[in-house]
């Protein structure tokens, strides 16, 4: 059974930064593996992705803030979020795919995805 658990979430100042992490239980291979975020009354939307083979992809309004990485050896995902400002206020999500796709499309959309993690809040204030 895949597990996701992700830490790390709190309170910052705007300008602040963050650091989340995402243990993944039950699975000794990392696939397509990323991180989402949900903000009240908002769709979940895709903040960063990376491949099996370390490639990253980053959504527009994150990329030079925030840097996605994993340490596979310790079966963890990482987020880490610099210059957070008020509108990154949100519960963020580490995903994974382990259906296994080498599809290239709809790697920032929710559907990609087939196990989650719980949530961990992330509240940026001004």
């Amino acid at each position: 059974q895949v597990q996701l658990v992700e830490s790390g979430g709190g309170s910052v100042q705007a300008g602040g930064s963050l650091s989340l992490s995402c243990a993944v239980f039950g699975y000794t291979f990392m696939p397509y593996m990323a991180w989402f975020r949900q903000a009240p009354g908002k769709e979940r939307e895709g903040v960063a992705v990376i491949s099996s083979g370390g490639i990253t992809i980053y959504a527009d309004s994150v990329k030079g803030r925030f840097t996605i990485s994993k340490d596979n050896a310790k079966n963890a995902l990482y987020l880490q979020m610099n210059s957070l400002n008020p509108g990154d206020s949100a519960v963020y999500y580490c995903a994974a795919d382990f259906r296994l796709s080498t599809r290239q499309d709809g790697l920032l959309q929710p559907p990609r995805y087939n196990y989650w993690g719980q949530g961990t809040q992330v509240t940026v204030s001004s």
